[in-house]
């Protein structure tokens, strides 16, 4: 079903349900793995995920239409990562640094929803050694394969400052992978 149709029927209280129901089987899967790819827990990433849904069941009627409602519907996911991100680093009064990229590492390989190999398991540790931002910049461009135009409108940040953290990424990906092979 097109976005334009979805969002009509949404406004309208008979279709709403079914017109949510259409956006969830069209983007649903998409979102989960973006938000899977940053938060890296199966159990997080479906807690996030509910959290989106909520905001855009609550929002879709608010939305604007000045960029496609798959960007808009990204952007809350993202800010949902980042907020997620950030609440528990505060619980835990922890960074991404070394040892919690390690467990995170151990949690993606102990997972019994993620069945990678393991070049996909050294990709993901390497990954998971980013900051937050260079790593979501690194997801949307490498797994999702959105460009740098499309990506700025998620995250509100310059094409420019965008390609600069990708290739910092690729940098330190190389690094991690050479350093650990």
């Amino acid at each position: 079903m097109e976005d334009s149709i979805i969002i009509a029927k949404f406004s309208d209280p008979r279709t709403k349900e079914e017109a949510f129901n259409a956006l969830l089987e069209k983007y649903q899967q998409r979102i989960y793995w973006h938000i899977r790819r940053m938060v890296i827990s199966h159990d997080d990433t479906d807690d996030v995920l509910q959290d989106v849904f909520i905001k855009v069941w609550r929002n879709l009627d608010k939305f604007r239409k000045d960029s496609q409602l798959y960007t808009w519907m990204y952007r809350i996911a993202t800010n949902e990562c980042i907020t997620f991100l950030n609440r528990k680093k505060q619980r835990n009064n922890i960074s991404l640094d070394n040892e919690n990229s390690e467990y995170l590492a151990n949690t993606l390989s102990s997972s019994s929803y993620f069945d990678g190999t393991e070049a996909q398991r050294k990709l993901q540790k390497a990954l998971l050694t980013l900051p937050d931002k260079q790593r979501l910049v690194f997801n949307m461009k490498y797994f999702e394969d959105l460009k740098y135009d499309e990506i700025s409108d998620i995250l509100g940040t310059s094409v420019g400052a965008l390609k600069a953290s990708y290739h910092l990424a690729v940098k330190k990906i190389k690094l991690f992978l050479e350093q650990n092979d």
